[in-house]
C-alpha cells in the first residue's frame, strides 16, 4: 500500500465519513479559529510557570470541528515527522481523545513538547487548506496536538506504542535532544535494543537546557521521555562519547550501528571589542545555567547575574527565551538588539507576541559594535551602530547595511549574546573517516541521514547546525527508517514501513 492508499483508506473509515455528513463545510468554515488561553503577562513576568495554559475540552472539540477532512492533506507535507493530522483532530472532534493521541505516538516521540514549540505557522498550518485557498485563520494543529498529549497525560491512562520482540541487534544514539529521541522511539518499535548517551546530567537535551520552564515545562519532557523508558529504551547520563567512549569503544561493547545526535552547542560571538567584559556571555551558558542548573534560585552555590538593563544580541526563540527570562530574573529594562527588522525575524511569531505583552523592548536595525566597561571590567555601556535593509543574502532575508556616522550608545549592566551556535566538534574531531563541512557539520546524505562511514547516520543540530525541535525528528525518524544492519549498509525503507514519513518528505 504507497502513502496516496493508505491515507484514503484511513479517511474511508466509516467514522470518518459520519463525521463529514455530521456538519456541511460552510458551517466549519464559519467557525472562528480558537485563541489558547494564557496568563496575564503582569502575573507571568513574577514567576516561571507556563504562558500558555491549552485548550478546554469544549475549546478542542469546537477547534477541531473546523477541520474539513481534506481529500488531499496538505498539512501532512508541512510537518517533518509526517503525523496524519486529519485522523488525529477528527478523532478529538468525536470525543476519542486518547485516540487522538494514540495517533500522534505512530509517529512522534514528543507530541505533548511538539505542541508547544514547534513552529506550526511555518509548517502543518502554513499547507492549511483555510490559509492556502480561503485566505483565513489556519486550523489550530499545534493548540490540538498538545490538548490531545496533555489529556492523556493527565487522565492517568498513557498508552504505550506496541514493541515487538526484541531482533538482538543494538543500536547506540549519542545526545538525547529531540533528533536521537525521535530516533530512539522509532528503533525500539523495529525492535532494536537502544541505548542513549547523554554528556549531562539530565535527559532532554536543549529541550532541557535551552528552553525556559515557562515555555516548555520540565515536567512535560520528563513524562515523554519515561514514555520511551517504558518501551524499553535505555539511558545512560555522564557519558561523553568522544571522551568516556570512544567510536571504537562502542564498536567493542557490541553497537552494530551509532545514530549521532549531539547538537549544536557551540556558542557564537561577534569578536568586537569589550566581548571579554564582565556581564558579556552567550546565550548557552545563561539558558543552561538558569534551566539546568538553578543558577537564579536563591540558594545556588554559583548564582547568575541579575541585570537590571539587558540587552540580548539577536532575533531568534533563543534570543527571545533569554530576554523573556531576564525579566523573570528582574530585569527593569530588557531590550532585543536586531541588526534586522522585526519582519525578518526567526524567532516563532508567538514568542515575539509575548516578549512584547512582558515588556521587552525591541530595538531593531540595530548592531553592536563595542561594549564599555567599568574601572571593575564589568560591563556598562554599549554602542550601536544603525542599520538599514539592502538586497535580500542567500536565506532570502534582506541584508543589514550600516548607516554611516549613526552611532548611538546605551547603558546596559550585562548582554547575552544569542546569534548562533556551531556544531559540537566532538564527534567530528575524535571519529575518523567523516566527511565534515566547512561549517563543522557532519556531511550525510539528505535522504538517509547516512554518513561516510557504513555505519553512522547522524541528525539534527550536528548536521543543520541549527534548526528547529521538530525539524531534528524528522532527521530522527528518517534515519530510523533507513537504518538497516545487513552488511552494514543503508537501504530504502519499504513504502508500507512509514508511509507518513514518506509522504511528508
Amino acid at each position: 500500500m504507497d502513502n496516496k492508499e493508505y491515507l484514503n483508506a484511513e479517511r474511508a473509515a466509516s467514522w470518518r465519513e459520519a463525521l463529514r455528513k455530521s456538519k456541511p463545510n460552510k458551517d466549519r468554515i464559519n467557525i472562528s479559529r480558537t485563541e489558547m488561553n494564557e496568563l496575564t503577562p503582569d502575573y507571568r513576568i513574577t514567576c516561571n510557570e507556563e504562558v500558555n495554559q491549552g485548550l478546554t475540552r469544549e475549546q478542542a472539540l469546537i477547534e477541531a470541528s473546523r477541520c474539513l477532512d481534506c481529500p488531499d492533506p496538505l498539512c501532512i507535507t508541512g510537518c517533518p515527522v509526517g503525523i496524519n493530522i486529519p485522523k488525529f483532530i477528527k478523532n478529538i472532534e468525536r470525543g476519542e481523545i486518547l485516540e487522538a493521541a494514540k495517533t500522534l505516538k505512530e509517529t512522534s516521540a514528543l507530541p505533548a513538547v511538539c505542541g508547544r514549540v514547534c513552529p506550526q505557522e511555518k509548517q502543518c498550518e502554513s499547507k492549511c487548506f483555510y490559509l492556502q485557498k480561503l485566505k483565513k485563520q489556519p486550523v489550530a494543529i499545534g493548540y490540538l496536538e498538545r490538548f490531545a498529549a496533555d489529556y492523556e497525560r493527565e487522565s492517568g491512562q498513557i498508552s504505550t506504542p506496541e514493541i515487538p520482540s526484541r531482533n538482538g541487534i543494538k543500536i547506540a544514539v549519542v545526545g538525547s535532544g529531540p533528533a536521537g529521541l525521535s530516533f530512539a522511539g522509532d528503533m525500539i518499535k523495529k525492535g532494536y535494543s537502544v541505548t542513549v548517551f547523554e554528556a549531562l546530567h539530565e535527559i532532554g537535551g536543549v529541550l532541557k537546557y535551552g528552553i525556559p520552564e515557562f515555555r516548555l515545562p520540565n515536567r512535560i519532557v520528563d513524562v515523554e521521555i519515561d514514555s520511551l523508558r517504558k518501551m524499553g529504551v535505555e539511558f545512560i547520563t555522564d557519558c561523553i562519547i568522544g571522551k568516556t567512549l570512544s567510536y571504537e569503544d562502542l564498536h567493542e561493547m557490541g553497537f552494530k550501528g551509532i545514530f549521532v545526535a549531539s547538537g549544536a552547542g557551540l556558542p557564537r560571538f561577534m569578536n568586537i571589542p569589550g566581548e571579554n567584559l564582565i556581564g558579556v556571555m552567550s546565550s548557552n551558558e545563561y539558558l543552561t545555567r538558569v534551566n539546568l542548573m538553578h543558577a537564579a534560585e536563591p540558594d545556588a552555590e554559583t548564582p547568575v547575574f541579575h541585570g537590571r538593563r539587558v540587552a540580548v544580541i539577536g532575533g531568534g526563540n533563543t534570543a527571545m527565551d533569554s530576554v523573556r527570562t531576564a525579566r523573570r530574573l528582574g530585569a527593569e529594562r530588557a531590550i532585543i538588539v536586531y541588526r534586522r527588522s522585526e519582519d525578518e525575524m526567526p524567532a516563532r511569531t508567538e514568542e515575539v507576541k509575548h516578549a512584547k505583552q512582558e515588556g521587552i523592548e525591541f530595538l531593531t536595525l540595530h548592531n553592536p559594535i563595542e561594549y564599555i566597561g567599568d574601572e571593575k571590567g564589568h560591563v556598562t555601556k554599549m554602542r550601536l551602530q544603525k542599520m538599514e535593509l539592502g538586497e535580500p543574502d542567500e536565506s532570502g532575508r534582506r541584508s543589514p547595511v550600516a548607516i554611516p556616522g549613526a552611532i548611538e550608545e546605551i547603558d546596559i549592566d550585562e548582554v547575552i549574546v544569542s546569534i548562533g551556535v556551531s556544531p559540537n566538534p566532538l564527534i567530528p574531531h575524535t571519529v575518523k573517516g567523516l566527511n565534515i563541512s566547512k561549517w563543522g557539520t557532519i556531511v550525510v546524505d539528505q535522504e538517509s541521514m547516512k554518513s561516510d562511514l557504513p555505519d553512522l547516520y547522524a541528525g539534527g543540530d550536528i548536521v543543520r547546525g541549527g534548526a528547529t525541535v521538530i525539524l531534528a525528528m524528522g532527521d530522527g525518524r528518517r534515519a530510523a527508517a533507513w537504518l538497516t544492519l545487513a552488511g552494514g549498509a543503508g537501504r530504502r525503507p519499504p513504502a508500507a514501513m512509514d508511509a507518513q514519513l514518506s509522504l511528508s518528505h
